[in-house]
């Protein structure tokens, strides 16, 4: 069974994967409106009506701005665990009981051939995780909004054939910026987002034998750039013996232009 996906929108201002199977289709986060939603999917040349469900890995606005109204719209079914259902309420209006699912952390669904992995992270949320998917023999990982990558993340995530990572700043320019100390603090902190020199560090320690491509994700709108977030990593992957453009390749991500579909 074959896999591939496309990352629809990535950045501070909304996040949504879209992976497919021969037999299923679904989305992780919907974090733009509806509206936005479906002229990404155009984008792409897919039917968000055809979903199979949407998976959430937290409640933060720029993961969920559009759920509740495709849910509604699309009659889809929608999957979180059960503190993130709780912190959603009143955030994502009325949605049908029978639409509601429950995929508790460190658990795995299975979709015909397509296996999916949940997966906790380090960020200021109810209860924040993330996916791997596993289908023919091949494996996506999606890890964005940690402040940190533990060594049972990198565990879970190693030798992975793709990866959506985040990359979300540049130090300098986070400690330079216009935020408020309190913000910087945030982000910087345990339950914040990685650098992007902290998640070249990590990568270092995941990437394997069938790693092929990682998508720099989740860039701050203030605090970052594609081209800075990319040579820094590419720098210190190549210092740790890692040269890119050999056995894999860096790509960017984007707030409105989804990734070509790609098969992992």
């Amino acid at each position: 069974m074959s896999m591939q996906f496309s990352v629809l929108a990535s950045g501070s201002s909304g996040n949504a994967v879209f992976v497919e199977t021969e037999s299923h289709s679904f989305l992780v986060d919907a974090g733009l409106s509806c509206k936005q939603m479906d002229k990404q999917f155009q984008q792409i040349g897919r039917d968000p009506a055809k979903l199979d469900g949407i998976f959430v890995t937290h409640e933060h606005s720029d993961h969920i701005k559009g759920i509740g109204v495709m849910a509604r719209k699309y009659k889809l079914p929608i999957y979180a665990n059960e503190r993130t259902w709780q912190a959603m309420d009143g955030l994502v209006g009325e949605i049908a009981v029978e639409q509601k699912f429950v995929f508790g952390m460190e658990t795995v669904k299975t979709f015909g051939g397509l296996d999916i992995e949940s997966f906790g992270v380090s960020h200021d949320a109810a209860e924040p995780m993330f996916y791997i998917f596993r289908a023919g023999g091949k494996k996506l990982v999606l890890i964005t909004d940690t402040g940190y990558v533990s060594d049972r993340m990198k565990g879970l995530i190693s030798n992975a054939d793709m990866y959506v990572f985040e990359s979300n700043h540049d130090i300098q320019m986070l400690q330079m910026g216009r935020y408020p100390w309190s913000v910087k603090r945030r982000i910087l902190s345990d339950v914040g987002h990685v650098s992007n020199e902290d998640a070249a560090l990590a990568m270092s320690e995941v990437i394997g034998d069938n790693t092929k491509r990682i998508y720099l994700a989740h860039l701050s709108r203030d605090n970052n750039m594609k081209d800075l977030a990319r040579m820094s990593v590419q720098q210190t992957l190549e210092a740790k013996g890692m040269p890119v453009g050999s056995q894999f390749d860096l790509f960017d991500t984007d707030p409105s232009i989804p990734t070509n579909l790609t098969a992992v």
